[in-house]
């Protein structure tokens, strides 16, 4: 539909994009203003605001609003700031019916949408030798978008509702969602990922590759499980059946190549790894003091991370003051507008500032140098219970592993990403800390071999963490 009115929108939608190729092709310009008038079937403006008080416009917003009753009616009072979910199955009275109406809008909107992308792929032919470059790729491109953004996401929404006549699909996860932000929904769905999501890469992405070299830092996870025979570290921490099963190369008929290489920089003598056991981790003053003297012995360079956007605002507020006038710019995701890569790169460019954030500053992140030498995570990064990660933990358990292995391998890796953002280059030096003393033992692999772990604490850890980087600034 393009920007709808919105104002400062420049968005085209389908007539603008296409209404000009079509030339004088009645059928094809039939086509598209039948697609555009079952569009309005759809959720349009103010949606939300209809579903709350009952005023749906059409087959889409009435499923809607059906899910979200049963979303709301069963989830009463576990919205922990996340939204709410419930399962699909069984049914409040009418969804059946609702699912039913909207999947039949949703194949009437595909009639319009083939006829439209063959009525372009005949131009393409027939026109062929009269089209110049610029138009044959605004042909193509359009084509294009009608199969992956209309024809694909309709079949698959169709598939989805017409599943609820039927017994679980063993493949899929499916759930009914309210997403919340700052005490407001901002969406309500249907839901559905794949329990296996591996699968499908390998289908569509190694299969068909000749070849394919699937690396990562944090590739295998360290159990302590001696060595197979064919391991190519006789030592044997590293498990390559969690690797084979991350990467779905498990699902392949031949077994894929092994290969580790040792990591070219000394963890041992350039970090350093505390474990704060004194600070209450559910005392938000306790939690932000810490925060702020460990800022304030790093001078600056410091990451923190939360696994809660609220626990991060209480933190910022808290801290924010006393680092100003320190003269440490403290910046914050989730606080202002600002978006993650740009408060990463300002974080980069200064190196007596901090910065606190979420999994999207955990992970990926390469902020090399000074800029970064001290990281404090709030809480042991445990996997949100949440329907998904249910169904793969259960499915994991089903393959034989142990009742908490799904949750100690994510959490493994989540501190293995947050660790590996310390060391970037060969000169690097950090200090990683954690203040929840509840970090298990089993949980320590995700740390390289002979790193120094240590159980402080909080007045240790700032001591510590003080003489550990001014030792570094000397050297």
């Amino acid at each position: 539909m393009g920007a709808e009115g919105r104002r400062g929108s420049r968005a085209r939608g389908l007539e603008r994009r296409v209404s000009d190729l079509l030339g004088e092709d009645a059928e094809a310009l039939g086509a598209l203003k039948r697609l555009l008038d079952l569009a309005q079937r759809l959720p349009g403006t103010n949606w939300q605001t209809r579903l709350t008080d009952g005023t749906v416009l059409g087959p889409a917003e009435e499923f809607l609003a059906l899910v979200r009753l049963q979303v709301r009616a069963r989830s009463a009072g576990d919205d922990q700031g996340f939204g709410q979910e419930c399962d699909v199955r069984p049914l409040n009275p009418g969804l059946i019916e609702a699912a039913d109406q909207l999947a039949q809008s949703l194949e009437q909107m595909l009639v319009p949408v083939r006829r439209l992308r063959q009525a372009l792929r005949t131009k393409l032919e027939v026109e062929a030798e009269s089209l110049d470059s610029g138009q044959r790729g605004r042909i193509e491109g359009v084509a294009r978008s009608l199969a992956n953004r209309c024809e694909l996401t309709l079949e698959a929404w169709r598939a989805m509702l017409r599943g609820l006549h039927n017994d679980p699909d063993p493949a899929f996860v499916d759930w009914f969602a309210v997403e919340r932000s700052q005490q407001r929904e901002t969406d309500v769905g249907m839901y559905r990922h794949y329990l296996d999501p591996t699968e499908p890469f390998v289908n569509s992405v190694i299969r068909p590759a000749h070849g394919a070299v699937i690396t990562s830092a944090t590739l295998r996870d360290s159990l302590g499980v001696p060595a197979a025979a064919n391991d190519e570290e006789p030592d044997g921490n590293a498990d390559w059946a969690v690797a084979e099963a991350r990467t779905g190369t498990k699902h392949l008929a031949a077994p894929a190549m092994r290969a580790a290489m040792a990591s070219p920089f000394d963890y041992a003598h350039h970090t350093k790894v505390l474990v704060v056991k004194d600070v209450k981790r559910d005392d938000s003053d306790q939690v932000a003091a810490a925060y702020r003297e460990l800022f304030l012995a790093a001078g600056g360079g410091a990451l923190g991370l939360f696994t809660a956007i609220g626990r991060l605002r209480a933190v910022h507020q808290r801290i924010a003051p006393v680092l100003e006038e320190a003269g440490l710019p403290l910046y914050a995701q989730h606080v202002g507008g600002m978006d993650a890569a740009t408060l990463v790169d300002i974080f980069r460019a200064e190196e007596q500032s901090c910065l606190l954030g979420t999994d999207a500053v955990r992970d990926g992140v390469d902020v090399p140098g000074r800029s970064l030498r001290l990281i404090v995570f709030d809480r042991v990064p445990w996997p949100r219970p949440d329907i998904l990660h249910r169904a793969r933990k259960a499915a994991w358990k089903a393959a034989g592993a142990g009742a908490t292995a799904y949750d100690d391998l994510l959490a493994r890796l989540r501190l293995k990403q947050a660790y590996g953002r310390l060391i970037r280059r060969s000169d690097d030096r950090g200090v990683f800390v954690m203040l929840d003393s509840r970090l298990p033992t089993r949980l320590l692999g995700a740390f390289p071999a002979g790193v120094e772990i240590e159980r402080v604490g909080l007045a240790d850890a700032v001591t510590k963490v003080r003489g550990f980087l001014e030792t570094a600034g000397e050297t």
